[in-house]
């Protein structure tokens, strides 16, 4: 192990030497038995760890750390993340000064051990001030093709796929809402592993690269969220996908009490998918085993458990790429029959009202600034480029939403009112050119503004939460 001989303050604020960094790490290797290696800008501890037999653990047994103090080591972090079990693997990512990265990547043995550090450790105070994130860490082995031709097959497309790329092993892909006969404009394809599909993003994300004569868009998929078995064997709402847009509540309600009278509470759709509640979680699991594959007004439909979702911090879980498909209770925007749908599957709902005191306060996105030194290299890049959680404003993500779909952007028609007392008060209605043919291609929130940028944002908001 080597360590850079540069001075860093200690958790009690006090400068402390490299000497010192390394005679401290090689205590917690002495005291736990652990071995530490340092290669390509990361730091391991353990992997496997002393006595280990066997293979590693299995796909979520690992966290991910972030917003970690600068000087702080693995002879602090590790006695903290112990707490939740026993470390398989502990990597923090490494600066070429000696400063850590800000973040880490801790396996556990065991998923319920992975699930409480994220409980106990999430938002855990590590020095005064300072809150580390602890969240799942996902081998991701699922990337998101957009622009596809929409009268392509999910055999063409397959095809396609392993013809360019290497390791594939499904592609997954939806009809449209409106026409079964066609797809949405993307799909999803699966890899043997992470590395087969780091490797296919790197060839295909050049905005060179065409499939069928079209440039596509590449991205990672976003994650489905875990949820812990405890909570899913709880689970009484089914999800149900590839509905007719004409298909009413009342039809659903009628199809999923054909197998047994009487066991549905009530069902509520959104567009093409639905989420069916019963009372009781027996008649759930026999309806979405009879149901699934069925025909609903001619559409073969996909019934799922769906995955609750802590209502609490959703908003922030939507702008940090973490969707939970399948979740009624999930607060964010819900994807568009056409739209772009990095999250696999399953849109969110709306649990949300603008004209209360449940309004969504500002997505939480990160507004740090960073010293622009002379020589660093710049890039020229379109915003339409960038996730969603680089944006805070909710005018900014319409217009980012709309071309991820390929729609025209969003027109925006302002309106004006006065008051008894003489204030002028405004409100925007906003016109969606690309869905002019469907039910509702205007948006007008029920709420006036004060000013043109509050009107703007909420009608922005209003319509993000109803397309």
């Amino acid at each position: 192990m080597h360590e850079e001989n540069k001075a860093a303050p200690n958790g009690c604020g006090k400068i402390r030497s490299g000497t010192q960094n390394e005679a401290a790490l090689l205590a917690l290797m002495e005291k736990t038995g652990y071995s530490m290696v340092q290669e390509n800008g990361q730091r391991k501890f353990g992997g496997p760890p002393p006595g280990w037999e066997g293979p590693p653990p299995p796909r979520g047994c690992e966290v991910f750390v972030g917003k970690i103090p600068r000087d702080m080591y693995e002879d602090e972090l590790v006695p903290v993340f112990e707490r939740a079990g026993k470390i398989y693997e502990f990597r923090l990512m490494m600066e070429f000064s000696g400063e850590n990265r800000g973040y880490a990547f801790v396996m556990y043995t065991t998923k319920e051990e992975a699930q409480l550090a994220i409980k106990i450790l999430n938002n855990y105070e590590i020095r005064p001030g300072k809150f580390i994130g602890v969240c799942v860490s996902l081998d991701n082995c699922r990337l998101f093709i957009g622009a596809i031709p929409k009268e392509k097959k999910k055999e063409e497309i397959l095809n396609e796929m392993k013809k360019v790329t290497e390791g594939v092993v499904d592609v997954i892909v939806y009809p449209n809402a409106t026409d079964k006969t066609k797809n949405r404009g993307f799909a999803f394809v699966e890899y043997e592993s992470h590395r087969a599909a780091a490797m296919a993003r790197r060839r295909l994300i050049p905005g060179t690269f065409q499939l069928w004569g079209h440039t596509i868009q590449v991205d990672w998929a976003d994650p489905e969220k875990e949820v812990d078995e405890e909570t899913m064997q709880r689970v009484k709402v089914l999800y149900v996908r590839n509905l007719m847009i004409s298909t009413t509540e009342d039809t659903i309600k009628a199809e999923f009490n054909k197998f047994k009278p009487g066991v549905v509470e009530r069902v509520k759709k959104l567009r093409d998918y639905a989420f069916v509640h019963f009372f009781h979680r027996d008649d759930a699991i026999a309806a979405m085993s009879v149901m699934n594959g069925k025909c609903i007004d001619g559409a073969s439909i996909e019934v799922t458990l769906a995955k609750p979702v802590n209502k609490e911090g959703s908003w922030k879980q939507h702008f940090n790429g973490q969707i939970s498909p399948g979740s009624e209770n999930l607060l964010g925007f819900p994807n568009k029959d056409d739209g772009h749908q990095k999250s696999l599957g399953k849109p969110a709902s709306l649990s949300v009202r603008l004209n209360g005191q449940h309004s969504p306060g500002p997505p939480e996105v990160e507004r740090c600034t960073y010293p622009f030194f002379p020589g660093i290299k710049l890039t020229p890049i379109s915003m339409y480029s960038l996730k969603s959680s680089h944006f805070s404003s909710a005018a900014m993500h319409l217009d980012y939403f709309c071309n991820k779909n390929n729609w025209a952007p969003p027109e925006y028609y302002l309106y004006s009112t006065t008051t008894q007392d003489g204030k002028i008060l405004l409100v925007y209605k906003v016109f969606i050119p690309s869905i002019a043919d469907s039910s509702q291609s205007y948006f007008m929130p029920d709420k006036l503004c004060t000013t043109v940028e509050g009107a703007k944002e909420l009608a922005a908001q209003f319509t993000l939460l109803h397309l």
